[in-house]
Parts: structure tokens; sequence; C-alpha cells
């Protein structure tokens, strides 16, 4: 009866202690959201402990490219930690999406922006604006030699004057929405043109506009917001400018940075509060003063100097149907952009 007694006992003090690591660990997770961000850590971090000290919530961020990081979640599946995936564009969103590991958002938060900076299906939300954009020498270039779209640079008289960063993700959603625009053979033609001008590669957006002040080359392929850090940090004399294609068409795009819950997500009170949180007034304020991109909730002005949204002549697409990366990465090596 004494031994039995002490096997209860003992059983009863086993099930407290494991009932209370459970406990511990539920609500250790209900204090930390795993987030998965293609934005880098220097725009970001910032914003990011902004959120930790005003919510106490601690943020688990795994850093990337933002298509590495979506081909990342679809591998990992079911199994992810992920919690959240902040994506520097919509196509890699869009294909963590189309592989159904996005949970359907609130309107409550997807209403805050307008339709087309959002998933029809609001399984992602756009929370900054970044526009397309030739940024040119100066010194080198007037702006009345620039084509009035793309097609133009694929002139000859461009050769050895060009840059771009082929594995950067946004300028793979250009060639994505290219594709979507004109077709797949008009797109492998313009891109045949661009390397028959023997263009300089460049990792991503920060050297290409780099080497355009420098006079490395004349003109690169670049999102916006990238001059203006410059400006900031170098002066007005930086000899550079951006131009916004006056034709429109894929080279006027106008994507959206954006986040989406994984439908995995064990945590989503705290992962909506984070998505809340980027899309409040002092996060839309940061974008547009410390990013210089566009906020996307109404009443938040962009930074100064920029062209409003609504005066740019920018191409008609749905930026949920950006999601096919893998087709704009088979053409970018068919015609050796990348190995």
């Amino acid at each position: 009866m004494l031994k039995g007694l002490r096997i209860s006992i003992s059983l009863v003090v086993s099930l407290l202690v494991f009932s209370a690591c459970i406990s511990s660990t539920a609500e250790d997770s209900a204090k930390s959201l795993v987030l998965y961000s293609g934005r880098s850590e220097e725009l970001v971090a910032p914003l990011i402990e902004m959120f930790e000290e005003e919510t106490g919530i601690e943020m688990q961020v795994r850093y990337g490219n933002t298509a590495e990081l979506a081909a990342t979640l679809m591998e990992e599946g079911p199994n992810s930690p992920a919690d959240l995936f902040f994506a520097q564009d919509p196509g890699g969103l869009g294909a963590v999406a189309e592989a159904g590991l996005l949970a359907e958002l609130p309107e409550s938060i997807t209403g805050l922006v307008e339709p087309r900076f959002r998933s029809p299906d609001n399984l992602w939300v756009g929370v900054s604006g970044r526009a397309r954009v030739v940024v040119y020498n100066t010194e080198n270039v007037s702006i009345e030699e620039l084509p009035d779209d793309l097609q133009g640079f694929t002139d000859p008289k461009w050769k050895g004057r060009i840059g771009l960063p082929p594995t950067n993700s946004s300028f793979q959603t250009m060639i994505t929405a290219m594709r979507k625009v004109w077709g797949d053979p008009a797109t492998a033609i313009w891109l045949r043109g661009i390397q028959a001008n023997e263009p300089q590669f460049y990792e991503k957006n920060t050297p290409t506009v780099a080497a355009v002040g420098a006079g490395e080359v004349d003109i690169g392929f670049v999102n916006h917001y990238y001059l203006l850090r410059f400006l900031a940090e170098e002066g007005e004399g930086f000899p550079a400018r951006n131009y916004f294609l006056p034709a429109g068409g894929p080279g006027s795009l106008v994507m959206a940075a954006g986040i989406g819950r994984l439908i995995t997500s064990p945590n989503e009170a705290n992962a909506l509060r984070f998505i809340e949180f980027l899309l409040s007034q002092p996060a839309q304020e940061y974008f547009a003063a410390e990013t210089y991109e566009y906020p996307l909730v109404s009443g938040i002005a962009p930074s100064e100097g920029l062209t409003p949204l609504n005066e740019m002549n920018t191409v008609d697409i749905d930026l949920a149907d950006l999601a096919d990366l893998q087709g704009t990465i088979i053409l970018l090596q068919d015609v050796g952009m990348l190995p």
C-alpha cells in the first residue's frame, strides 16, 4: 500500500513538473515570433526593435534573399518554424501563397492598403512601395538621351554602359512582370538584346547605383530608393539621378514589399500584431523618412522629392500574378544572366 502511494505521489510530482514545463514553453512561445525576412537587417532591424520595445514580444529573425527564403519555406512546408514571411517583393510572397502556406489575413488589416498592393485573397499585404527606375550618370548621360521605355536599351549605343543585378529579387520580379505583359518570347529577345550590349553584373542594387555614380557604367536598372540614400549620405553633388520611364511598361513597375502569416504559425494573435504594427503611422513614417520607400497607408506623405504614385505612368498588372519566379530564373539562365 505504502509502495503504491509512493508511486502515485511520484507520478503526480512528475505530471506537475511536466505540466509546468508545457505551460512555460507555451508562455515563452506566446512571447516570441519567428520572422523570415527578405528585407535586409540594415533596413528593418530598427523597426523590429521598436516593435519589441512596444510589445515585449521577442523577434527571432532569419535574414536572407527573398527568393531563397521563399524556396526554404516551400521546402520546410508544415514543419517550418516561421510565423511570418516579410518579403522584398510580391513574387516571393506569391510563390509561397500558391504553395498553400499562407493564412488569410483579416480585412481589418488588408483593407488599410489599396487593392493593387495586396493579395486578392488577403493572403499577404503590402507595407511599403518600391518603384523600378533607371538610374543614370548625370555627367555622361543627358536625360534627352534616355529612351521612353526599356526596349530602347537594346540599342547598340548602350553597349558597355549598362549595369544590373541579375540575382536581385526585385530585378527578377521586374522580369516576371515583363513575361506577364510581353510574353516569354519577347522577354527573351529583350534579355538577349541587353546581353549583346555586354552589361556589367552586380550583386545588389546598392553596388549598381555606386557604379553609376562612379562612372563605371552609365545607367542601371534598380529600385528608386537606393539613389536617395546615396544623395542623403553624399549630398546633391552625387552624379546620378533616377529616371521614371514615361512610357510605362514593365520598367515602370511599382512593387510592394509585403508580409504574410504562415498557416502553421502557432501564434496568430502576435503575428497579426506585428503586421498591424508595420501598417501603423510610426512604421509607415519610418518607411517614408528612413528608407525612402512609398508608404502604402493613406494619409502618410512620401519622402520629399518623390513623384507621387498617382502621378506615375505605372504598368497595369496584378502583383499577385508575379509568383512565377522559378520560370524567370530559368529564362535568365537560358540567356546567360544566371549560371
